[in-house]
C-alpha cells in the first residue's frame, strides 16, 4: 500500500514557522533573566512534601535573601543545566512523546492509513459536519474535564486539521477542536485528578464535591468554544480568503483534498489496519482511568501517585507506536521499510524538540533565581486588604499569570495553596471557590503564553505562527476571561460550598 509518489500526509515542520516560535521563546527566556536581576530573591520555609509553610505563630516564614545573586550569564546555559534536576522527567517525557508520535504518523502516512481514516469521516459527515465539529470538541473537552488529558491531544492535531480542511475550513478550526477543546476541558474540569482533586485534597473538601455547579460551568464553557468555532468555520466555509492562514493552508489545502477517495474506504486491508490502529489507541482510555485511581488510593505514597500520573501519556506513546506499527504492517509496509518510515517521521518531528527545551529553560531560570516566592509573597500581602470578590478575582489571575513559566496544575497548587487557602478563610471566600478560581486558570492559560511547549508544537504542526494563533485566540480568551469572572463572582455570591 505503500505510495511513494503521494503527497506527506505526515508530521511536518515549517522550518519558518519554528525559527519564529523558537525566536520568541529565546526572547521570554531572556525576560525571565532579567526578571531575576530586577525582583528581589527570597523564599518560603516549606514542608517535607515541599509544600509552602504561609506562617508559624502567626508570623510569615518567608525571608528575603539579600546576599543571593542570580548570574545573568547563567540564563545562557539554563536549557542545559536543566536536564540535571528533576524537573527534565518531565521534559524528557514529553520529547520521546513527541518522537514517537512523528514516526508513528509516517508510517500511517506511507500505509495509506491517514488517507482512509479522513476519506471515511469526509465521506460520513460531508453533509452532517457541524455536528462533528460539535460533537469532536465535546469529546476533547471531556476527556480532559474528567481524566485530565493534555498532551495527548497533539496526537489528534494533524489528523483533525487535515479533517476541517477536507470540510472546506482551516487548519486553525482542526486545533480548535483537538487542542484547544482538551485545554478549555482543564477550565471546566469535572472529575480531573491533576486540579480538581489535588486540590479539593489540599483544601479538605469532600473529592469531587460541588459538582453540580462545575457541571453548569462546563455547559457554559463548552457553549463559548463551540459557538467560537461554529462562527469561525462559517465564516471560511464562505470565503477561504478570511482564514488567517489562507496562504500557509493553500498547499496543505490541496494536498488533503486531493488526496480525498471514495474508493479507498472499499479497501479491506486498510480497514482492518485502521481497526487495529484505533482499538490500540482507545486503550488509552484504561491508562487514563489507572492514573486516575492512583491519585485516590490512600495506600500509594504521594509521590508514586505522581509518577503514575504519567500514565496517560505513557500509554498514549506505546499504544499510538504499537498501533501504528501493526496497522502499518497489515497494510503492507514490512520489516527495513517499517523502520526506515519510522526514522523518517521522528527526522521530520526532531526540530520540535529545541521549543521543549526552551521552555524547560524558562521556569529554569525563575527558580534559580528565587523570585516566584517573592511573587507569592506581594500577591499574598496585596489580597488580604480586598473584598471577597475582588480577593478571588485577584487569585485567579495571579494563577492564570503564573501559569506562563508552571505548567502543571499539581505544581502549582502545592506552590500557592497553602498561602491562599489560610488567607481565603480570613476574607471570606469558600475554599470550594478557591478551587474553583484554581481550575478556571489552569485551563485555557495552557494556550495563552509562548511558554507553553504543548501549544507550540501543536501549532508548529500545521505551521501555524504564535502570531496568528494569538490574533485568532484572542476573542475566544477574552471571553472565555468574561465567563470566568462571572463565575467567581457568583461563586461567591452564592457562597459555594
Amino acid at each position: 500500500m505503500e505510495n511513494e509518489n503521494s503527497q506527506s500526509l505526515g508530521l511536518q515542520l515549517n522550518k519558518k514557522t519554528i525559527l519564529s516560535i523558537t525566536a520568541v521563546l529565546f526572547a521570554v527566556m531572556l525576560l525571565a533573566g532579567v526578571l531575576t536581576q530586577v525582583i528581589p530573591a527570597g523564599e518560603y520555609q516549606r514542608d517535607t512534601q515541599g509544600s509552602i509553610i504561609g506562617e508559624i505563630n502567626g508570623e510569615s516564614t518567608y525571608a528575603g535573601l539579600p546576599d543571593f545573586q542570580y548570574s545573568f550569564w547563567r540564563v545562557f546555559i539554563a536549557p542545559l543545566a536543566v536536564f540535571a534536576t528533576k524537573d527534565a522527567v518531565t521534559g524528557v517525557a514529553v520529547m520521546l512523546f513527541i518522537v514517537l508520535i512523528g514516526g508513528t504518523f509516517l508510517i500511517l502516512d506511507k500505509g495509506g492509513i491517514l488517507k482512509y481514516i479522513m476519506s471515511f469521516i469526509v465521506q460520513k459527515f460531508s453533509h452532517k459536519k457541524y455536528a462533528l465539529l460539535a460533537v469532536m470538541t465535546l469529546v476533547c473537552m471531556a476527556l480532559s474535564s474528567v481524566m485530565g488529558i493534555l498532551e495527548e491531544a497533539i496526537t489528534l492535531v494533524p489528523l483533525a486539521a487535515a479533517i476541517a480542511l477536507a470540510l472546506g475550513w482551516d487548519s486553525l478550526v482542526g486545533v480548535g477542536m483537538s487542542l484547544v477543546a482538551t485545554a478549555f476541558g482543564f477550565t471546566a474540569a469535572t472529575f480531573n485528578p491533576f486540579n480538581i482533586g489535588v486540590v479539593q485534597s489540599m483544601a479538605g473538601l469532600p473529592m469531587f464535591s460541588g459538582l453540580a455547579f462545575r457541571l453548569l460551568i462546563f455547559a457554559c464553557v463548552y457553549l463559548i468554544l463551540f459557538l467560537f468555532l461554529f462562527r469561525y468555520a462559517k465564516k471560511i466555509e464562505k470565503d477561504p480568503k478570511k482564514s488567517l492562514v489562507y496562504e500557509t493552508d493553500l498547499a496543505l489545502r490541496e494536498k488533503y483534498i486531493n488526496s480525498i477517495d471514495s474508493d479507498i474506504v472499499k479497501n479491506r486491508n486498510l480497514a482492518k489496519a485502521t481497526r487495529t490502529f484505533v482499538l490500540c489507541v482507545s486503550s488509552v482510555v484504561l491508562f487514563a482511568a489507572a492514573g486516575f485511581a492512583a491519585r485516590f488510593i490512600k495506600s500509594i505514597p504521594a509521590d508514586v501517585a505522581d509518577m503514575l500520573g504519567y500514565l496517560p501519556m505513557v500509554g498514549m506513546a506505546v499504544m499510538f507506536t504499537t498501533g501504528g506499527l501493526l496497522a502499518g504492517h497489515k497494510a503492507g509496509i514490512r520489516g527495513k521499510n517499517l523502520l526506515k518510515a519510522f526514522g523518517a517521521g521522528v527526522k521530520a518531528i526532531a526540530p520540535a524538540i529545541p521549543l521543549i527545551i526552551f521552555v524547560m529553560g524558562i521556569t529554569f531560570i525563575l527558580k534559580e533565581g528565587k523570585i516566584i516566592d517573592t511573587m507569592l509573597f506581594y500577591i499574598y500581602n496585596l489580597i488580604s486588604g480586598f473584598s471577597p470578590s475582588a480577593s478571588l478575582l485577584i487569585i485567579f489571575v495571579f494563577i492564570l499569570v503564573l501559569e506562563s513559566f508552571i505548567g502543571s496544575g499539581t505544581a502549582k497548587a502545592f506552590l500557592i495553596m497553602p498561602l491562599v487557602l489560610p488567607l481565603a478563610d480570613m476574607v471570606g471566600i469558600t475554599r470550594q471557590s478557591i478551587v474553583t478560581a484554581f481550575c478556571l486558570s489552569d485551563g485555557f492559560g495552557n494556550l495563552m503564553f509562548p511558554t507553553s511547549g504543548v501549544m507550540l508544537i501543536a501549532i508548529g504542526l500545521v505551521n501555524v505562527s504564535y502570531g496568528k494563533f494569538l490574533r485568532w485566540t484572542w476573542k475566544l480568551f477574552a471571553a472565555a476571561f468574561v465567563l470566568c469572572a462571572l463565575i467567581m463572582l457568583l461563586a461567591v455570591k452564592i457562597n459555594y460550598q
